[in-house]
């Protein structure tokens, strides 16, 4: 029988989290190694086990997975969170796409410098309400159904949610002007996988603080 996926990253957010939403959805038990410091990712990469020298990682049914779209997307399939037919799964993969782009904005922004967060989140709040948001607020509408897509939960719904909870965070009132995604939020978050990932615990991970960004950027050798 195999084991439980085991997750290779630093212990926060970053690429890994959409993935670590992703499994607990699924209702996948998996376990951690954090990368604690720059050796520890030499050492992984020593070990010929990272394709491209980066994480994320996942080791999960005897392969070593890395690129985060591909991880999510084998994740997806397997467990039934893709579509039942390939137009629905472009539509996923479309949803998706857009939403590793606000994704890619809302990791960033805690490790911009002090003196252009400001700025920084103003562009963001910019993007999510007047490029993203209206187009998921739109195909709620138009599809009438509880989900992005089909009537079903996809990847879409799941990282859509991850996405909104933090769009959240940098603003609380971000959702003002979208009831839609207002009500979707509520909805999906009551979904028992997922509302059990919500509950204080779980292998969620808040936001980083400022005290661990230094150790972070020291991991992956990025100047600050």
């Amino acid at each position: 029988m195999p084991g439980k996926p085991k997750l290779y990253y630093f212990c926060g957010r970053g690429r890994m989290e959409s993935i670590r939403w992703l499994l607990a959805a699924a209702g996948v038990e998996f376990e951690e190694s954090f990368l604690e410091t720059r050796d520890d990712l030499l050492k992984l990469e020593k070990s010929g086990a990272l394709l491209f020298q980066q994480v994320p990682m996942v080791e999960m049914d005897g392969m070593k997975m890395v690129q985060t779209r591909a991880i999510l997307s084998y994740i997806a399939a397997k467990h039934n969170l893709y579509g039942k037919d390939l137009k629905e799964r472009v539509l996923i993969d479309m949803y998706v796409e857009a939403l590793m782009d606000l994704d890619e904005l809302l990791m960033r922004h805690p490790f911009q410098p002090a003196d252009k967060r400001e700025q920084d989140l103003a562009n963001i709040v910019d993007k999510a309400t007047n490029r993203y948001f209206p187009v998921y607020e739109k195909v709620l509408k138009n599809h009438g159904q509880d989900f992005l897509v089909g009537n079903q939960l996809s990847k879409a719904d799941v990282l859509l949610l991850e996405a909104l909870l933090m769009a959240e965070e940098c603003k609380p009132d971000i959702l003002a002007k979208f009831p839609l995604l207002q009500s979707f939020k509520a909805r999906i978050s009551n979904v028992p996988t997922i509302k059990k990932f919500l509950q204080p615990g779980s292998q969620r991970k808040p936001p980083i603080e400022e005290k661990d960004i230094p150790k972070v950027m020291k991991i992956f050798n990025v100047a600050q």
